[in-house]
């Protein structure tokens, strides 16, 4: 009860399935919970950027704005793909579903294993990324943030389990305070650059010219840029989600994501180059450029503030979309069936719970570094981008619809461009730890086909198509005692209960103790005859085993039953004070071929 009134505490009271039409997001909603994390991650793809061209000297750093150029019209081309996407599959078209409408099975679980280990990492890289904005403010929390990420996890996962509209209603709020702090930044820096408000000469800008960066360089700089696009993909596996008409107001949604996030992006990037931005340290791009702006004050606190808030909930993307992908691969068979099952708000529990388990390992093992998880971090992403555009080209040239053959010039630019870029992720970033993710995508997809294959073979043997009954089954029912009590009572009338005939069973180790429970027996042993076993080496179930052979020696149809008497303490923790012999029995007998176990609890009071 305990328990139960603990998770009432933090879940919620259970709600009806009927009440799963109501839980439906609005467009506002919706924008907070499927597109913080593409909008957050401007906090920290310019960073990401400068980081990569500081190795080529100062100088290089100007090529920050060609590049983010370059990545702004890659996110539109992207925006634009996915919006096809949502009006070919309004029931949810993510990476998955189109994929294997369209290519294939094989396709569709590529995509599904690089999109559900881009979830774990985008859950693991924008609590990371939000602790850093933290400790760019507040120094001293610094050596603390490995906790402080995984306190983090925790917070949005329950947060989750409390339901999908609830947690929208949570984190609408910081997301639109977020887009509008950043954008009045923005505002704010370039307005005052152009009429000269901001203070005079703070900043050396930097000179344009290539000295000291090549091809190399200024890819590695793109791809690592690319993290901007992380979760674009979000609004589409999210259509269910919608209130009606569910894939118009997605592609709303997914418009008003676009111009949002290549408004900010090339902001913040433009700041970055007009205020000379040099990466480095304990502090954060996007805290360096609001410091300059805003001196210390409380716009400068407020911003670090809202951006730390935007960037632990732009885990909430993944919350939203890792449970639900992970439903359409339990409900085809390719993961267990559990992740398919909705929890009492009307979430798919165990994939939230799993989500954040596994982002937090992440965080321990990486010591909450953002910069330490972001090799690893698009790869995944963009392989969905690239499955699922080139998908969409197939459907248009199968089917032809109206209108075909832009949408496949429109679709198929989507996938070579998506296509370039990861082929340039996973050349730049494979030693720095890419290659990780090369090689878990295939070990996912093994182990999906391996699921499916279990659970085919488990249709196939449980089929009912050519089976004939088999002969009269015959049953031996054996009451296992270790001594005589109340329990053992309960059990012996349950045992009679099932076959008159039934037999007590009692393995030998000590000949006093057999002398004590015979002398018993002729009293309480209610006229079940006991059988001793012996078992010179002192062990349970190497006689018991031998026993239950000898019954089923000549008939292969013969059950055996094992009756086992139980007692349950009455707290938890007395368990621990007693021998699970039962728990032992229950496993050994669990493989056995027609043998029931049936335990018989005697509950004991308070």
């Amino acid at each position: 009860m305990r328990l139960h009134r603990l998770k009432r505490l933090f879940v919620g009271t259970p709600l009806p399935t009927a009440q799963q039409r109501h839980e439906r997001l609005g467009k506002a909603t919706a924008l907070a919970v499927f597109a913080s994390d593409p909008l957050s991650s401007v906090a920290y793809a310019t960073e990401e950027i400068l980081f990569v061209l500081v190795l080529a000297g100062s100088a290089a750093l100007s090529y920050s704005l060609p590049i983010g150029i370059g990545i702004a019209a890659l996110i539109l081309i992207v925006i634009s793909s996915y919006r096809q996407t949502i009006r070919a599959y309004p029931q949810g078209g993510g990476a998955y579903i189109v994929a294997k409408d369209n290519l294939g099975v094989f396709p569709s679980l590529v995509a599904a294993a690089a999109l559900l280990i881009d979830y774990v990492l985008t859950v693991a890289v924008s609590v990371a990324a939000g602790v850093a904005a933290v400790t760019s403010a507040v120094p001293e929390l610094f050596p603390y943030r490995t906790w402080l990420c995984v306190v983090a996890v925790v917070g949005v996962a329950v947060t989750n389990l409390r339901g999908v509209r609830e947690s929208g209603q949570i984190f609408a709020a910081p997301t639109y305070l977020f887009v509008v702090s950043v954008l009045g930044m923005v505002a704010w820096g370039v307005g005052g650059a152009a009429l000269g408000m901001l203070p005079a000469k703070p900043y050396e800008p930097h000179a344009p010219g290539l000295e000291g960066i090549g091809l190399f360089l200024f890819l590695r700089a793109f791809s690592a840029g690319c993290t901007a696009l992380t979760g674009v993909e979000a609004v589409s596996d999210g259509v269910p989600a919608f209130k009606p008409p569910e894939a118009h107001n997605a592609r709303i949604v997914m418009a008003w994501l676009g111009a949002i996030s290549v408004t900010m992006f090339l902001g913040i990037t433009y700041l970055a180059y007009d205020l000379g931005i040099v990466p480095g340290g304990n502090e954060t791009v996007v805290s360096k450029i609001a410091r300059q702006l805003f001196g210390t004050g409380p716009l400068y606190f407020e911003l670090q503030a809202v951006t730390m808030l935007i960037l632990l909930l732009a885990a909430n993307t993944s919350f939203a979309d890792f449970p639900r992908l992970s439903f359409f691969l339990a409900r085809d068979r390719f993961i267990p069936r559990q992740f398919g099952t909705q929890g009492d708000r009307l979430v798919f529990s165990n994939g939230i719970v799993i989500l954040a388990g596994l982002a937090s390992v992440l965080l321990v093992v990486f010591q909450g570094d953002t910069h330490a998880l972001l090799p690893l971090y698009a790869i995944g992403v963009f392989v969905s981008f690239t499955v699922s555009q080139s998908s969409m080209v197939r459907r248009w040239l199968r089917l032809r619809e109206t209108g075909w053959w832009w949408r496949v010039w429109l679709n198929g630019i989507g996938a070579f461009v998506t296509g370039v870029v990861l082929l340039t992720l996973a050349v730049t970033k494979f030693t720095e730890g890419a290659w990780i993710v090369v090689l878990l995508i295939p070990t996912l997809v093994a182990a999906f086909l391996t699921v499916r294959r279990h659970y085919e073979e488990v249709a196939a043997q449980l089929s009912l198509e050519g089976f004939e009954p088999p002969p009269p089954m015959t049953n031996t029912v054996l009451v296992l005692v270790g001594d005589i009590h109340r329990g053992v009572i309960k059990a012996i009338q349950y045992a009679q209960s099932l076959s008159p005939t039934a037999k007590a069973v009692f393995v030998e180790i000590d000949p006093e103790r057999t002398r004590k429970l015979e002398e018993k027996w002729g009293k309480w042993g209610m006229g079940v005859p006991l059988i001793v076993l012996s078992s010179p080496y002192r062990s349970l179930l190497g006689p018991l085993l031998e026993y239950i052979d000898h019954l089923q020696k000549d008939d292969e149809n013969h059950v055996v039953t094992i009756v086992l008497p139980e007692f349950i303490p009455a707290r938890w923790w007395q368990l621990g004070l007693h021998n699970q012999t039962a728990l032992l029995i229950k496993g050994a007998m669990l493989f056995r071929k027609n043998v029931t176990v049936t335990d018989v609890p005697y509950h004991l009071k308070h």
